[in-house]
């Protein structure tokens, strides 16, 4: 007998209401295995993390995922209950009990292995094995959870350590669109996705997939098929895609408006202050993404000038600044009112002018660049947040996406 592994998101499990459709769906297909992984329901991770804020700015890392954690067993138990209560078979498991085992870093925890074995013994046992999302163990037996969105990420490595070829991830979209349809309203679904192009759209801001996930899933081989967890349609199948030649320069556009800035102003212009800042800001698990460093005071000083996300902004100011100290430079500026627009698609390494359209139609739209960063299949750009939707249509357009799958 096959198996087949799932992912239900956080809408998906939203209510009693949907665990209980979760449930029919699954036992409607009883000629499979079934591993089924789960997120908290709703809003329940932002509630338990607002908690978190009401007694500390920063929580104790150990105990934040202690107490972050506990989303997911609600839902994996729910889930469980209902299939038990249609009589099915079924059990949860928590991150621990389904072997997944992490690095020490609390919040934002790497998974190092699986050991299956459990799974396995419930699979023959003819139980439905629904999983905890989002966490794990460490070999000294802490919790930990894997960062936000991680629950893509547990089904895909547990698809890997199952040994099966595709993953669905169900969600309240019915697919990967060029780019949010609540924004753009003629956006079109894409029936198939490059790895890559999914890869720099999710780490961009495209909230379908955690980019963790779809590294995982390109490094194992595992097809990722995106759906809707109320629909019986096709979604999106994110997969090596092999073709002679793309038609199309961009395949979408991704808007982030949880992003921030950060100035180091007054650096002495010498070698190894960048490497002594971000080092620093790695040493604590902080993302960078966009860098600018511009000279000032006939090149006796630099402004370092780069992006994080919202959730990491407050740490890493702080980290920010005593580097900042230490390093004789003349304050640090944060801005947290901004957003990151970003083209993708691997056409655009073989066709020009690719940046020249995008940054016209931005011009024309009255739209101001803050800065930019690219890569061979990617450019993205940091504006001002209020005018951010704006943006996203102007390109859409400008690059003519509604007609993509139309």
């Amino acid at each position: 007998m096959g198996v087949r592994v799932y992912k239900f998101g956080g809408t998906s499990v939203g209510t009693v209401q949907k665990i209980q459709a979760i449930a029919d769906r699954i036992l409607a297909e009883p000629d499979y295995g079934h591993v089924v992984v789960v997120s908290a329901m709703g809003h329940t991770t932002d509630q338990l993390v607002a908690l978190c804020r009401e007694l500390s700015d920063s929580p104790d890392p150990r105990e934040y995922d202690a107490l972050i954690s506990t989303g997911e067993n609600v839902s994996a138990a729910l889930l469980s209950m209902a299939i038990i209560a249609k009589g099915g078979n079924a059990i949860s498991l928590n991150g621990a009990q389904a072997g997944i085992y992490t690095t020490n870093g609390h919040k934002r925890a790497t998974i190092q292995r699986v050991n299956p074995s459990r799974i396995h013994d419930e699979l023959t046992k003819g139980n439905v094995v629904v999983v905890t999302g989002f966490q794990g163990i460490t070999d000294t037996q802490d919790i930990t959870t894997i960062g936000r969105g991680g629950s893509d990420t547990s089904a895909v490595v547990l698809a890997a350590a199952l040994g099966v070829s595709e993953c669905h991830i169900y969600t309240d979209v019915d697919g990967v669109y060029t780019t949010d349809p609540r924004i753009v309203k003629n956006a079109q679904k894409l029936p198939v996705i490059t790895y890559d192009e999914m890869l720099e759209l999710a780490a961009m801001g495209a909230q379908v997939l955690h980019p963790r996930a779809v590294e995982c899933a390109k490094e194992h081989g595992i097809v990722l098929h995106v759906r809707s967890a109320f629909l019986l349609d096709e979604g999106t199948r994110i997969q090596e895609v092999h073709t002679m030649e793309w038609q199309r320069a961009v395949t979408g556009i991704a808007l982030k408006k949880d992003e921030a800035t950060l100035s180091v102003v007054g650096v002495p212009n010498q070698p190894g202050i960048a490497a002594t800042l971000f080092s620093a800001l790695g040493d604590h698990n902080v993302n960078i993404d966009m860098i600018i460093q511009s000279n000032e005071q006939q090149n006796t000083t630099n402004t370092i000038t780069f992006t994080v996300s919202e959730d990491d902004f407050l740490e890493a100011k702080a980290i920010t600044e005593t580097v900042a100290k230490t390093l004789g430079a003349d304050r640090v500026v944060g801005d947290t009112s901004i957003a990151k627009l970003s083209i993708v698609g691997v056409g655009m390494i073989s066709k020009p002018g690719v940046a020249a359209t995008m940054f016209r139609a931005l011009a024309h739209a009255g739209i101001n660049i803050r800065l930019i960063t690219t890569s061979d299949i990617k450019i993205s750009c940091a504006i001002d947040m209020a005018v951010g939707e704006a943006a996203l249509k102007a390109l859409h357009e400008a690059f003519d996406l509604a007609a993509a799958n139309a």
